[in-house]
């Protein structure tokens, strides 16, 4: 299995944080959150690690550089943003026939995804991807989806104004080897694409829900990334109180 961490944006909404910083590597409870992110992929099994850089990619070069699991990381610099789909349309023959996670470096993400893996092996036969979900308090800015009784998409709406629920997509996916050929092999090299608009609306009926068992969130504001020092500081606090009552 392989994973590409989508880390190129320039994180506007959370400057001034990002002024000087990548948005994935803001520090979560001290350690960045793309280092998060990593340890995260290998210990789910990972094999490979495809990282795109733009704003301040020499620090994510450096952090990578110095990783554990540089050996599994490839990066891959974009001169101009080519978008979440348009980068792995450049980057196909990294992923193309294989089990792919696609995953937006920016969101924290506390569950170890492995009931995520599990359902996407165990996934309706129709559908080529699995897709994480999680109840917002905020669906007009997200992109919110509607399932059937088999927890497969019937309805993706992106940032609307009168969203139909607030089951949102996580903007983290688990594609199957037949991704690439049935959904993105018709799109054009060198051009921006972005997977919400450019491809998530061709997979309706062929891309699972899974809803996620544990917090998460897009840091991409001031007041979210606040929230998720919140949850990492409180997870850290009940994980070392265990502990002690185990002692």
């Amino acid at each position: 299995m392989k994973a590409i961490l989508l880390a190129a944006g320039l994180g506007t909404r959370l400057r001034p944080i990002t002024d000087n910083i990548p948005k994935c590597l803001v520090p979560i409870n001290g350690q960045p959150l793309l280092s998060l992110w990593i340890e995260k992929l290998v210990h789910l099994g990972v094999e490979a690690i495809l990282i795109n850089t733009h704003y301040f990619a020499e620090q994510v070069e450096a952090l990578v550089a110095n990783s554990p699991y540089r050996d599994k990381i490839t990066l891959r610099y974009e001169p101009q943003l080519l978008g979440t789909a348009g980068t792995l349309v450049k980057n196909h023959t990294f992923w193309q026939d294989e089990t792919c996670m696609v995953i937006h470096a920016d969101n924290y993400c506390q569950s170890s995804l492995e009931s995520m893996l599990e359902a996407h092996n165990q996934r309706q036969t129709q559908t080529d991807a699995t897709l994480l979900l999680f109840e917002t308090p905020a669906p007009r800015s997200c992109g919110i989806v509607k399932l059937d009784a088999n927890q497969v998409i019937q309805e993706f709406h992106e940032k609307v104004e009168n969203p139909p629920g607030n089951l949102a997509s996580g903007a983290l996916f688990i594609f199957s080897p037949e991704v690439y050929e049935r959904y993105f092999s018709h799109l054009e090299a060198q051009r921006p694409y972005e997977l919400s608009l450019d491809v998530v609306p061709g997979m309706i009926g062929k891309l699972q829900g899974w809803l996620v068992d544990d917090h998460y969130i897009d840091i991409g504001t001031p007041d979210s990334y606040a929230r998720a020092q919140i949850m990492a500081k409180s997870a850290v606090h009940h994980t070392s109180h265990a502990g002690s009552n185990l002692a």
